[in-house]
């Protein structure tokens, strides 16, 4: 049985990230099924035809060239007393630590006909290829279900593909895990103006159709129906597709019958990393973890997430000594002509997690307004009203908005407050921000301070 001192079950984001911090310094092995790892927020930009698949793929030189080794092949069983891992062929690799970092999968919820064919998650190589083969036969019509980030882009994607689409969420706005409904207007406006339908404050409660699916039931009694006609039956084209995109749901069928403890949304680890088995460690969309903010169990599936985990495992296993803090979930899109991000807690979460908050808000423009390319930029911070503590922030704008979000997640990071981000030290110049007289941030800070 050959062995390893470390074996990686799992190859995403996360996987990488280890294989290039210890590929040279432990021998040790990354193991996936998938012939390659995705650029998953590239999915949707490939299917608007921006570029092809192939680019959203990720070369495995990425582990092998640090020093890891790579086996695509499927991991069947874990022995954890016996400290090793068995292959779909029955090879078995004995490891002396092991990471699991198996992701996670898109929640597609257990209503009547969804295990019609064309129903989907939108995950995977598989999900993307059958996708664009499916658009390419000529469907007409599709259901996007989940207006967050994926969903947006991906209805955006299919509109722009020739689909009519209808985009559906249970909550009351677009993007609802981003930014608060009062953000969402223009962004809302800007999408139904492309012809995108949107149905919110609604649920899927069925699909129908014999084989294929056919229609779409909502709870508000709406249905949307895909004309099934007898000949693209039998040309093999239809002319409906479903597409879940409303949250994702961690993949830990490998050890749910073994002693490791689990959470609702997934592995239970510490800020190490570890998990409650000795030498047995998660990262990335796999586990439950907390907020760094509220200090509570808080989804938080995203790369940017997965990667800083497994930094922190990385560099512990090179004898350092970091901890996670937990999920800040800064993330951005973009909706028609506007850039949109967010970061920590919207103003409803922080709501709900118990604090008195409060608010404040500035509008300016990316550049000089006399500039002619000047675009509007949006600021909204949310405080904790008894301390002035920064708990979140979001920006909507005709450029690019990650920057600033970054910022403004190291702000939250470093507990800053309204009274601090309203003494930022900050530059100014026609071509690349507002007058020199006020910023968007300042403005937002003082907005709070004027009700506090």
């Amino acid at each position: 049985m050959t062995e390893y001192e470390l074996v990686v079950v799992g190859g995403g984001p996360a996987a990488i990230t280890l294989a290039k911090l210890l590929g040279n310094k432990k021998k040790m092995v990354i193991i996936r099924p998938e012939s390659s790892s995705m650029i998953y927020c590239a999915m949707p930009y490939a299917i608007e035809g921006l570029f092809d698949i192939e680019k959203t793929l990720k070369s495995n030189t990425l582990i092998t060239e640090s020093g890891a080794d790579f086996i695509r092949d499927t991991v069947t069983e874990i022995d954890f007393d016996g400290k090793n891992v068995t292959l779909s062929d029955s090879t078995q690799l004995a490891y002396k630590q092991l990471v699991i970092a198996t992701g996670a999968e898109p929640f597609i919820p257990p209503v009547k006909g969804s295990d019609l064919k064309g129903v989907s998650g939108f995950k995977t190589e598989k999900d993307l290829s059958a996708l664009q083969a499916t658009i390419s036969s000529g469907v007409k019509k599709a259901v996007v279900v989940g207006a967050g980030a994926i969903g947006i882009e991906l209805a955006q994607a299919l509109k722009k593909a020739g689909l009519e689409v209808n985009l559906v969420d249970m909550t009351s706005s677009i993007l609802p895990n981003l930014v608060d409904s009062e953000m969402t207007e223009d962004m809302k406006a800007e999408m139904l103006n492309a012809g995108i339908n949107i149905h919110l404050e609604a649920k899927v409660v069925s699909l129908g159709g014999s084989e294929w699916v056919q229609h779409v039931e909502l709870d508000n009694g709406h249905k949307i129906h895909f004309e099934a006609k007898e000949e693209n039956a039998e040309s093999g084209t239809h002319d409906g597709i479903v597409i879940f995109a409303a949250g994702m749901k961690a993949v830990t069928d490998l050890v749910k019958d073994s002693t490791i403890e689990l959470g609702r949304d997934g592995i239970v680890i510490n800020d190490k990393m570890e998990t409650s088995l000795p030498d047995v460690y998660a990262v990335g969309d796999c586990t439950q973890f907390k907020s760094a903010i509220t200090g509570k169990t808080a989804p938080g599936k995203l790369a940017t997430n997965a990667v800083p985990m497994a930094k922190v495992l990385g560099f512990n296993m090179m004898g350092k000594n970091k901890s996670y803090p937990g999920f800040y979930n800064g993330a951005a899109t973009k909706v028609g002509k506007y850039y949109v991000g967010g970061t920590g807690l919207s103003e409803s979460v922080a709501k709900n997690a118990g604090y008195d908050v409060i608010s404040g808000y500035s509008e300016v423009t990316t550049q000089f307004p006399i500039m002619p390319d000047a675009k509007e930029l949006k600021f909204k911070l949310v405080a904790d009203k008894a301390t002035g503590k920064i708990l979140g922030a979001q920006i909507v704008s005709g450029e690019p908005v990650t920057g600033r979000i970054d910022l403004l997640s190291y702000a939250i990071q470093k507990n800053s407050t309204v009274e601090d981000l309203s003494e930022l030290s900050y530059s100014s110049q026609p071509y690349q921000s507002f007058f020199p007289a006020a910023n968007g941030v300042v403005l937002a800070a003082e907005d709070i301070l004027k009700k506090m």
